[in-house]
């Protein structure tokens, strides 16, 4: 028991002295500047430092800006503007051409009364998302499908858009935030449907295509079930055969005597009308959808027991990886042509998404690999333990801590392939980037121009690409358990 009490201490206060402010330097903005801009001599070199790059920059650039030109018909129109409004020999930026042609930039060469179909796909495509990126949380589903269902509504009704397709789209839209706030899990069907109801909208033409396409895979589905007691392996490699089979030999008859039989075609549109923000977004889009299974294939075969398995997944991965991306563009454009039978026609963005997503699932695959090279042995052996057979231990315990852990490469991997897209103006296609800033550049009335087009093209990109990785940071969050 202690000794200390009011008789052999000097002084014990019986009262609690009010709350006092911290001094200055350890509250408010003094504390913030301290401890993130000058903590330290170097730090305090590199603050001073980066203040004057950033002067730099504002003293050279900012004019250029604020005399900026956003409504002229021409660039002579826009250089007239600045000198009078701001005296001869003031310069200024002239993005009354962004204004002027920023439908080109979007859409490229696109029928123009068809504005309204690349719209209402890219907003249908965020319903179709929306199980698969957004399912964790409510109310981040419900912001983004009631922004979105705005947004797309409203620009199909300012593009002139037919009241039926007006209708379709808002019972998706309306379906899609019913679902989110039900069951997220009830729009997978649609989810599953969309990458070949988006090939139609986009491009057009009949719609027993895209569903004979899906009947491919439902006859190989029903071949597995038939043959799944029998063995596994013959009812997998059945399966492929004949989805395979199917979509060579009888998806085409099939749909063009359907098609005969009762039309469901709608206005074709041709790839070389593709262009602008439109041919990156769709090439980035389906590139990203296709090329991550793909590398989860090539990085679980890598890692594989069976000598021949893993083999020929090192030899493509390491081919790929060993070819610039402009040479298999250029395979795409020219040499696939000799390999392919007399006659057939294999349209050209098709050839590079194939291309595109070659090549990002060999560099996806290495990603993941080291995922799954990251997790302790003792994963796998729980699995074992557990009964479980190689699959199912890859789906439930494997496969989702190394793609948690992937998760920085795999959107490094995602912005990268997106920026690739510029690319495609190399084999005739018209990149936002260069292709249609030439094309723009072609009109007498801009000839001159230069830089607007490439800082208004970097600042959509730079918007993408910094939304992709905000997103795998909110993932990262969203998945991470160790802590709680």
């Amino acid at each position: 028991m202690s000794d200390t009490h009011a008789q052999t201490v000097g002084f014990v206060r019986d009262t609690m002295l009010p709350s006092a402010a911290p001094p200055v330097r350890e509250s408010g903005a003094v504390r913030w500047l301290r401890e993130n801009l000058f903590s330290g001599p170097v730090n305090t070199i590199l603050t001073i430092l980066g203040i004057g790059i950033v002067w730099f920059l504002v003293a050279t650039f900012w004019d250029w800006f604020a005399h900026s030109v956003w409504n002229a018909n021409s660039l002579n129109e826009c250089r007239e503007i600045v000198a009078a409004t701001w005296g001869e020999g003031a310069r200024g930026a002239c993005f009354a051409v962004i204004r002027e042609r920023w439908n080109q930039y979007l859409f490229g060469f696109y029928p123009q009364d068809l504005y309204w179909r690349p719209t209402m796909t890219f907003g249908l495509m965020m319903v179709a998302l929306a199980p698969v990126l957004f399912s964790a949380s409510l109310t981040i589903r419900r912001v983004v499908l009631a922004i979105t269902a705005v947004v797309t509504l409203w620009a199909m009704i300012v593009l002139g858009a037919p009241a039926g397709w007006l209708g379709f789209a808002t019972l998706v839209l309306v379906v899609g935030l019913v679902a989110s706030e039900r069951n997220i899990m009830w729009l997978l069907p649609f989810s599953i449907i969309y990458p070949l109801l988006g090939v139609w909208f986009l491009w057009g033409g009949s719609l027993w295509g895209p569903i004979f396409v899906l009947v491919g895979p439902v006859l190989g589905w029903i071949a597995w079930r038939v043959l799944s007691r029998v063995s596994p392996l013959l009812a997998t490699v059945a399966a492929i055969l004949v989805t395979v089979l199917f979509w060579l030999m009888l998806a085409g008859d099939a749909a063009r005597d359907a098609e005969n039989l009762l039309s469901l075609s709608i206005q074709s549109v041709r790839s070389d009308r593709f262009g602008g923000f439109l041919l990156s977004l769709t090439i980035g889009v389906a590139g990203i959808a296709l090329s991550l299974p793909l590398g989860i294939v090539l990085a679980l075969a890598r890692q594989s027991d069976m000598f021949l398995i893993k083999s020929l997944s090192v030899i493509f991965i390491e081919f790929i990886r060993g070819v610039p991306l402009i040479t298999l563009l250029f395979v795409a454009s020219l040499l696939l042509n000799y390999f392919l039978p007399p006659g057939t026609t294999f349209d050209i963005i098709l050839r590079v998404i194939i291309m595109v997503t070659i090549f990002a699932a060999a560099y996806m695959a290495e990603v993941i690999r080291g995922g799954l090279a990251a997790l302790p042995k003792g994963q796998y052996e729980a699995a074992d333990a557990l009964g479980l057979d190689y699959w199912k231990a890859q789906r439930l315990i494997v496969l989702p801590q190394a793609l948690k852990i992937s998760i920085p490469g795999i959107v490094s991997t995602f912005i990268g392939m997106f920026k690739d897209t510029t690319l495609v103006t190399f084999v005739g296609l018209y990149d936002p980037l260069k292709s249609m800033s030439d094309a723009v550049r072609a009109n007498v009335a801009w000839k001159g121009i230069y830089w607007e087009p490439f800082i208004f093209v970097g600042a959509i990109f730079f918007l993408i690409c910094f939304g992709m990785s905000r997103y795998s940071m909110y993932l990262e969050r969203r998945l991470q358990r160790d802590h709680r």
